[in-house]
């Protein structure tokens, strides 16, 4: 099973590109971030940034987050939700028997990318982002153990700051991370990129040297899977 987006979702590429916005409200409600931006927009805001510069790096990781050696003779990449059940019982189960017989080993690298579904699973990709490069996997391990209680909670953000705290976070570099214009559309355009390379509309979706793959991915059906790629 996976996480879909149905044709009338949060985010339809062809139809609301240039006219529609969706706001994520953070900290006090004074604060906002636009998650969905013009696709116009935002190559226009990619293209300033490539400029380069002498700015200081972002504190946040940038670029693919990835697992495995360099030269495995395979690479999965993974576009998952954080608010996806079905993305996190994965990572809570399958991915360790994954990583443990292919990964550890050698014989796959996985690179992980956020696909997020709303703005919560955009302020939970966020935040592990702003954990650091080092860091990064093992915050994402703990959003998706704890992922019922901070996404089903009574005020989600304050769920967050809390798993954020625990993780060395002050309220301060919390609400800077969750007020970062550049690191969430950096986060939406990974979205785009999927959905227009690889035709990615549900989670988790796997691309496996080149070939999609989506839905339940039991260890069997991995083992099956990576047989005729690791001869």
């Amino acid at each position: 099973m996976c996480c879909q987006i149905s044709i009338e979702g949060l985010v339809s590429l062809n139809r609301q590109a240039y006219n529609y916005y969706h706001i994520l409200w953070v900290g006090d409600g004074m604060t906002q971030v636009r998650v969905f931006v013009p696709v116009m927009a935002l190559l226009c805001a990619l293209v300033l940034f490539a400029t380069p510069s002498r700015a200081e790096a972002p504190p946040y990781a940038v670029g693919d987050m990835i697992l495995g050696a360099g030269n495995a003779p395979v690479t999965v990449i993974e576009y998952a939700s954080m608010t996806c059940p079905h993305c996190a019982n994965f990572h809570m189960g399958t991915f360790k028997e994954l990583k443990a017989k292919y990964i550890d080993t050698g014989k796959v690298r996985l690179i992980f990318r956020e696909f997020p579904f709303d703005p919560l699973a955009l302020q939970a990709s966020m935040l592990a982002r702003c954990a650091g490069e080092k860091r990064y996997f093992g915050m994402l391990n703990v959003l998706f153990k704890s992922q019922m209680k901070w996404a089903k909670a009574a005020n989600p953000q304050k769920a967050l700051f809390s798993i954020a705290r625990l993780g060395g976070f002050t309220e301060a570099r919390f609400q800077t991370c969750m007020k970062d214009q550049r690191l969430a559309d950096m986060i939406l355009q990974t979205r785009l990129d999927g959905n227009k390379k690889f035709e990615v509309d549900s989670t988790p979706s796997f691309i496996v040297n080149g070939e999609k793959t989506s839905g339940h991915m039991t260890i069997d059906k991995w083992d099956e899977l990576l047989a005729g790629l690791l001869k």
